[in-house]
């Protein structure tokens, strides 16, 4: 039998926005350093210290770099860099190696390891506590005890965006009363052309306990088309592609095939090309000369998977395959999500910080582990990693040293790297908050929730902790021959 990875489980850890510590930490040592004074000419805009409109363009940045469009790592390179990821990141699931009988023990622990009943106060969208009986009934659709000895895997192809769970249910839950946002349920989502293993199916026969490449979760049956190995793992083999390269793109509107009309598919995703379709050949109604006739995965009625033609129109933000990974693509990529709500979990159908910059390397092609706890850590990358016994001077020297697209990690978060101004570093990242003191010395905390530009350096954590301060890793993509 084929050793199975475990999957990791999402890191349940609040935003930075609700895990800021009002009190004066009264410690000591090396890694709480009171922040540095702000250039004396630091401009605000719209709020944010340091910020000036200019810096809202990616032009601005681009502009800066002396070769912006060097490539960092070729095609032959990333594909190395992804090989890498697969071998020696635990948090990668590798759905080949899967034996075809999957044992009892083994799909109940991967069930048991995320789906834990909570053991706090939960709070629904109303304000009213969870009952006792309501996570009742949802632990009881695990249906554990239907688990059997031995079950063969079974492959499908995500058909439409779909959220992961922890439960199989749709209840959203939340750790305070009047706080939406964060939804304690929520793990993450899968796009359309996915590839997924069921493992197991809900009492109720509404979801399934699926293990993707990157994330194990429940995910609603209806979202998945169950097929052949060779069917699911063929999927998008064709020589011609397209690569969604802008935050989202949407197929046509069709009546004629509601299951591809209007589909959100998400930057990244890469789906084939039927270059032979016929040119006066109408794709569900339609000509095809102003799209691209793509092919994308359906679920039948009896669940089964089947491939159909949808129009992918020409108007979308698409390639003919991943983007080069240059330092000016890296920027570009990033602020095509500028301003795009906080999604925890790719709640709201947007993402999060991790979804973020997984998201941009993947219009490059390359594969990252889906959360931060996993991604700050990941063997596979060319890290730079921190303790708290680390000194503020190597701290800062650290960050003196960044390039555009490293990744920065503090617990919880990661933050991308875009250049240097007014005498700061400046990153953009997927936030549901952050802090700084204004010039009187008075902490301010903006609510940014969502895709946003600020400086790095006088963001704090606490009032005597800098973000630099909580700094675990840095994470940088580049050739392992130059470590």
């Amino acid at each position: 039998m084929n050793a199975i990875p475990s999957p990791v489980r999402r890191r349940r850890l609040a935003p930075l926005s609700r895990a800021l510590i009002l009190a004066v930490a009264l410690c000591s040592g090396p890694a709480m350093a009171l922040p540095p004074p702000l250039p004396a000419a630091a401009p605000t805009y719209a709020g944010i210290i340091g910020l000036e409109e200019g810096f809202l363009a990616p032009q601005h940045w681009i502009a800066q770099l002396p070769n912006p469009d060097a490539v960092i790592l070729d095609r032959a390179g990333i594909d190395a860099q992804n090989a890498r990821m697969r071998q020696l990141d635990a948090s990668i699931i590798d759905l080949h190696t899967l034996p075809a009988l999957l044992p009892q023990v083994w799909v109940r622990e991967q069930i048991t390891s995320i789906s834990k009943p909570p053991t706090r106060a939960l709070y629904d969208v109303e304000g009213k506590q969870v009952s006792a009986a309501q996570l009742q009934a949802v632990t009881d659709n695990l249906a554990l005890s239907a688990i059997p000895a031995s079950r063969p895997v079974q492959y499908g192809l995500v058909v439409h965006r779909a959220a992961l769970r922890a439960f199989p249910t749709e209840l959203r839950v939340f750790s305070s009363q009047g706080d939406t946002d964060i939804d304690r349920f929520q793990e993450s989502a899968l796009f359309p052309g996915d590839a997924v293993a069921v493992l197991h199916e809900s009492a109720d026969g509404k979801w399934v306990f699926i293990a993707s490449e990157r994330y194990a979760a429940w995910m609603e049956k209806r979202f998945v088309g169950i097929g052949s190995a060779d069917q699911v793992f063929g999927y998008g083999k064709a020589d011609a592609h397209r690569v969604i390269t802008g935050a989202t793109a949407r197929t046509v509107h069709t009546p004629e095939e509601p299951r591809v009309s209007d589909l959100q598919l998400e930057m990244g995703v890469r789906v084939p090309v039927l270059s032979d379709w016929p040119a006066m050949k109408t794709v569900n109604g339609q000509q095809a000369h102003a799209s691209h006739v793509i092919q994308l995965p359906v679920r039948n009625d009896d669940g089964s998977l089947a491939l159909v033609p949808a129009l992918l129109p020409r108007s979308q933000d698409t390639a003919a395959d991943y983007l080069p990974l240059t330092q000016a693509n890296l920027i570009t990529q990033a602020f095509k999500f500028l301003g795009e709500r906080y999604g925890w979990g790719h709640s709201y159908d947007t993402r999060d910080c991790s979804g973020f910059v997984s998201e941009i390397y993947r219009s490059f092609g390359v594969l990252l582990p889906r959360n931060t706890s996993a991604q700050a850590v990941s063997p596979a990358l060319d890290r730079i990693a921190f303790s708290d016994k680390d000194s503020t001077a190597k701290r800062d020297a650290a960050i003196a040293n960044l390039q555009v697209g490293d990744l920065i990690y503090i617990p919880g978060h990661v933050m991308m790297m875009l250049g240097e101004a007014n005498g700061m570093t400046w990153v953009i990242h997927d936030t549901s908050g952050g802090s700084w003191f204004d010039a009187s010395g008075t902490r301010v905390h903006a609510a940014l929730n969502g895709v946003s530009v600020t400086p790095l350096q006088p963001m704090m954590a606490s009032d005597t902790a800098r973000y630099i301060d909580r700094m675990t890793n840095i994470q940088r993509i580049r050739p392992q021959a130059t470590k």
